[in-house]
């Protein structure tokens, strides 16, 4: 069976927490979504849920056509099986449940449509087993935050078929996920299963009075969740073992496995452990509503996976990805036989919630961050690409100067053109202009010289043939339109 992986549309079946973090998520990704929930006041609450995360959705970048309104809630299970070319089911916890869904929706939707369940912990042969096409049903276990955190762990069934499989990790790809796949079917898969052993160690330490919720967070927070967010324990614990590795930390620490430092089940929930778990926890919150709450494990998550970035591991690798194939997506491409008559127009944006100060003014450092995404644009035009730069061959920027007009507002659509003043074999002098593109109003010029570099040597290079080809056609033209006014422009306080 060809399975679907060209995704237009995303369906949504159960709509609690993390049925609408899939909303969100795929709401970012500029594709329309449809949904079903039985529960009363269920698309008052998801269109809810998506406003308030829908701020941190815009952080992480959107692609092209994201809206959080392109939601539409349906009348039955059917309805959007007729309408999605993906599902996720989002039931609470229940095998029977999940079952009598997974059943119905199997009925409503055609075979070439991957049905996935996001349940934490549950066996896929098991929810799978009223269901008249089990081939396609898979495991898709994503982390809370759904529109934040790239994991999906995917898990096939006894029935799952191979190329299913293939297909769910293709989609949660194309969602800007990593997915991961759970080879053999357990209980809890691999993260919660990880999660939990923590968890019982927690409630055993609270229910002892070793120590409280806030001492235990402080005892990750500070330590080794600043590694996990890199590094999963194994290849910490290489590194612990020094230039031998894993196996010198084996034996060196390994003894210590044998002593009881941990209690492998969990304790009795007593009402006085409940009440310490919950005190603790209260104590943490000093008075932050859930809301607040949230917004503040949004910003870091954010602020770790950007920082992450510049290393590219972990999440960070993923949000570099998501970021090259957000600015890809749509991007226009130099074609042979290409009239350019004016400055190019290559890029559009809205400035982003993250480009502003505390009186939502685009800042001076994010006017020069816009204008980078516009030289990537001209970049993308001629050719210069993931691959071009994988081949070793980039342009440096050697020389800016930027100009400022107007101010910009959270929100405001700008648009932006591009004029090459000069080039040769290795040099490239270009000015872009933004625009207001409701007003029209120039709000800011810069003008930039950049050298092309062969990376592997870190010296001056000449352009490769695709990209100079394309520049040589627009320096035909460009090479005979007026200087803007801006251009050479030096500063001075006139004696």
């Amino acid at each position: 069976m060809a399975y679907r992986t060209e995704i237009e549309t995303f369906g949504v079946v159960g709509c609690g927490v993390i049925g609408a973090g899939w909303a969100a998520r795929a709401l970012g990704r500029g594709i329309d979504v449809v949904a079903w929930d039985l529960a009363p006041h269920a698309e008052e609450r998801t269109r809810a849920a998506i406003e308030r995360a829908w701020p941190a959705v815009r952080k992480m970048g959107t692609y092209p056509g994201a809206d959080p309104t392109r939601i539409r809630f349906l009348d039955s299970i059917a309805e959007v099986g007729a309408a999605a070319d993906f599902i996720q089911e989002s039931a609470p916890e229940n095998t029977t449940l999940k079952q009598t869904l997974l059943a119905e929706v199997d009925a409503d939707t055609p075979p070439d449509v991957i049905i996935a369940t996001s349940t934490s912990g549950l066996l896929m042969s098991e929810l799978a087993a009223n269901c008249a096409d089990p081939e396609r049903i898979v495991v898709g276990h994503p982390f809370n935050p759904v529109y934040l955190l790239p994991l999906c762990e995917v898990v096939g069934g006894q029935n799952t078929a191979p190329d299913a499989i293939a297909a769910a990790m293709a989609v949660y790809d194309f969602l800007d996920m990593k997915p991961l796949h759970v080879r053999h079917e357990i209980d809890g898969h691999l993260s919660d299963r990880l999660q939990e052993a923590m968890w019982r160690e927690i409630l055993h330490i609270v229910n002892d009075g070793s120590a409280t919720t806030g001492e235990l967070d402080d005892a990750v927070v500070y330590g080794p969740g600043l590694r996990w967010a890199a590094m999963g324990t194994n290849l910490i614990f290489h590194l612990a073992g020094g230039q031998d590795g894993m196996r010198h930390m084996l034996h060196q620490f390994g003894p210590a496995l044998e002593l009881p430092w941990a209690n492998m089940e969990a304790p009795e929930l007593t009402d006085e452990l409940i009440d310490a778990m919950v005190d603790g926890t209260q104590v943490q919150a000093a008075g932050r509503s859930i809301e607040e709450l949230e917004r503040l494990r949004d910003d870091s998550l954010i602020a770790v996976t950007k920082a992450l970035r510049a290393v590219d591991i972990g999440a960070g690798k993923i949000f570099a990805q998501r970021e090259a194939r957000r600015f890809d997506h749509g991007a226009v491409r130099w074609q042979p036989g290409d009239t350019i008559e004016g400055p190019l127009e290559l890029y559009r944006c809205q400035v982003e919630p993250e480009w502003v100060d505390y009186n939502d003014h685009m800042t001076e450092a994010a006017f020069l961050t816009a204008f980078g995404w516009a030289s990537d644009a001209l970049f993308r035009y001629m050719g210069d690409d993931e691959g071009y730069r994988a081949a070793e061959n980039s342009f440096y920027t050697v020389e800016s100067h930027i100009n400022y007009r107007r101010e910009a507002l959270l929100d405001d659509p700008l648009r932006f053109t591009t004029q090459i003043l000069g080039l040769d074999d290795k040099r490239l002098h270009f000015f872009h202009e933004m625009y207001n593109e409701d007003t029209g109003e120039l709000l800011c010029t810069t003008e930039q010289m950049l050298v092309h570099v062969d990376m592997g040597t870190a010296r001056s290079a000449p352009i490769q043939p695709g990209p100079k080809q394309v520049l040589d056609a627009i320096w035909d033209s460009h090479q005979h339109l007026p200087r803007p006014e801006n251009v050479g422009r030096v500063m001075e306080v006139p004696k």
